[in-house]
This record gives structure tokens, sequence and C-alpha cells, in this order.
């Protein structure tokens, strides 16, 4: 599809697409899951979508849906999708709010808050939450709390999932949709609801620490991360990251050559390139046997037994 866009083959495209098409939706009648080939489908919708044949897109692709032609969600999310794109709320609306609102009502949430009802976007999803108090529904309202500026309000809808473990865990979104605006990371850091993520601290100090320096504050983010050393982390290339992060160059490009190891290499090329002296960088940098070499020698300190790293952007 994407060779032949713009080029006037797409009647030829969808003549090649419908037998298999039509091949899978014959093994998806016998068994949902017997077919590996049900994307031709979102592929056969895709393309008369292309052709400005949207009704028809639609007809056929929602004939598969409530035929349960398919076997697995990406059908379903594309059928979503599809509707969104055209405006098709009320369709849309039908779909999200049966049994597959885990799939899609997000999209549909989604798809109002676009079109200017914000209010009712988030009524949609408070009330998917009161019935159905899943992870996902509060980390997307959360999300999008944040981006209309109500941090408190995300805050409060994610914070019940701020202790939890693996991809249910919601501080962690919200902490990396907050690395570009430091003042608010630092107040979300320093909120009363905000927990340990995993509980562990150490996540709140790489976090606190980074906001520090992004903020130019380096002495404070070095001495968070001189506090509350990360056994994973040179602290020697730590202090020079955040040097690095106050916009503290030059400084942080003494410091990495006097480590002059392959890691301080590879920092320093980026501290240099950030400096506008590529060809220096260049030189800078480690070779890949010197960085095998490097990678190849045993850890100079233990891994934690969690093996859970701070995530930190640096």
């Amino acid at each position: 599809m994407e060779i032949t866009e713009g080029q006037g083959r797409d009647e030829r495209v969808l003549k090649l697409i419908a037998p298999h098409a039509e091949t899978a939706r014959q093994a998806l009648e016998k068994n949902r899951w017997a077919s590996t080939d049900e994307q031709v489908l979102v592929l056969q919708a895709r393309m008369l979508e292309r052709m400005d044949r949207v009704d028809e897109a639609i007809r056929v692709l929602g004939a598969d849906i409530v035929g349960k032609r398919y076997g697995t969600q990406n059908t379903l999310t594309a059928y979503a999708e599809l509707l969104s794109r055209h405006g098709r709320l009320d369709d849309l609306r039908e779909l999200a709010t049966g049994e597959h609102a885990h799939t899609v009502l997000d999209i549909f949430a989604s798809a109002l808050h676009d079109c200017g009802r914000a209010e009712e976007a988030e009524t949609v999803m408070r009330e998917a939450i009161g019935t159905d108090d899943w992870a996902e529904y509060r980390a997307w309202l959360s999300a999008v709390l944040l981006q209309d500026g109500r941090l408190d309000d995300a805050i409060t809808m994610a914070e019940p999932g701020f202790s939890w473990y693996d991809c249910s865990n919601l501080l962690a979104p919200l902490v990396h949709r907050l690395f570009d605006r430091p003042e608010e990371l630092l107040y979300l850091l320093d909120h009363p609801l905000t927990v340990p993520h995993h509980d562990h601290e150490e996540f709140q100090h790489a976090w606190r620490a980074f906001a520090l320096a992004s903020l130019g504050r380096a002495e404070e983010a070095i001495a968070v991360v001189e506090a509350h050393p990360d056994p994973l982390n040179d602290p020697r290339l730590v202090r020079a990251d955040m040097l690095s992060t106050a916009g503290h160059l030059a400084q942080a490009a003494v410091e990495l050559r006097d480590l002059d190891t392959a890691e301080a290499r590879e920092d320093l090329f980026e501290v240099l390139v950030k400096q506008g002296q590529a060809a220096e960088a260049v030189t800078a940098h480690p070779t890949v046997a010197e960085q095998r070499a490097a990678r190849a020698k045993p850890a100079s300190v233990p891994l934690r037994e969690d093996g859970y790293s701070a995530e930190p952007p640096f």
C-alpha cells in the first residue's frame, strides 16, 4: 500500500487484496484464531478509505467485527480508529460502551476530546472508572488531564496506581510526561499523594536529580545523587551527566576527559556534539572494539536483586 500511494494503482491493489481478504474471512468464520492473515481485512478497509470510499470501508470492516471475523484486538482497534477519523461518534460510542470497552473506550474518549468535547470525554471515562476501575482508564484520563494543564487532577486520578507494579503502575508514565516540565515534575515528586515507584525510593531520587539539573540547579542535583548513589551507575558519570543536563557543558567535558573510560568517552561525544564540536566529538568517541572490550569486563558493582533501574532520562 505504501509503495503504490499516489501512483494511480489503487483499483489494482484493491483487486489484489480482495481474494486474500475473502480467504481470511472464510478461515476466521471456521475458527477465529485459525488465520494468520486477518491483517488483510484492515488493509482492504484502509485501501477503500484511501479511495474515498469511506462508507464502504466502514460497512465492510464493521461487518467483520459484528461477525467476529477477527482473532486479535488489532482489527477491532483499526475499526474504531476508522470510525474516529471520520467522525462516526455514534457508531464508535456503541462499539466502545459494550463488550469491547477495554479495547476501544480510550479511542472514543479521545475522539470526543479532539473535537472539542473535553468535558464529555472526561465524563465518559470517569463513569467507566466508577463501574470498572481499570488501570488503563485511569492512565488515559490522567494523561489527558495533564495535557489540559490540570496537574493536580491528573495526580489525584493516577494516585491509586502509584504503588502498583509493572505496566499497571501509573506514577512512571506521569513522570515521563513531565521530563520537559521540570518544575511540575518536582511538584509531583513533592506531592503528598506521591509514593515510591515500585516501593523503591531510588526512582524518585533519580527523577528529582534530573528535574533539578534541568532547572540549572546542578549542585543540588549532584547533592541528591551523591546522597543516594545508584549501584548500577558510576557516580562520576552521573555527576557529569547532571552538569551536562544543567547546561554546564564545559565542566561536564572536563569531568569526562579526566575519567577517560570507553563509557565516559561515549558521554563526552554527546557533550561535544551539544557544544557544536563535531570533529572533536568523532575523535573522542571510542571505537567499536573499545566499546566491546569495555562491555566484556565484569561489572564493577553488584546488580540489585530486583533488577529494576531508576528509569531516568540519563
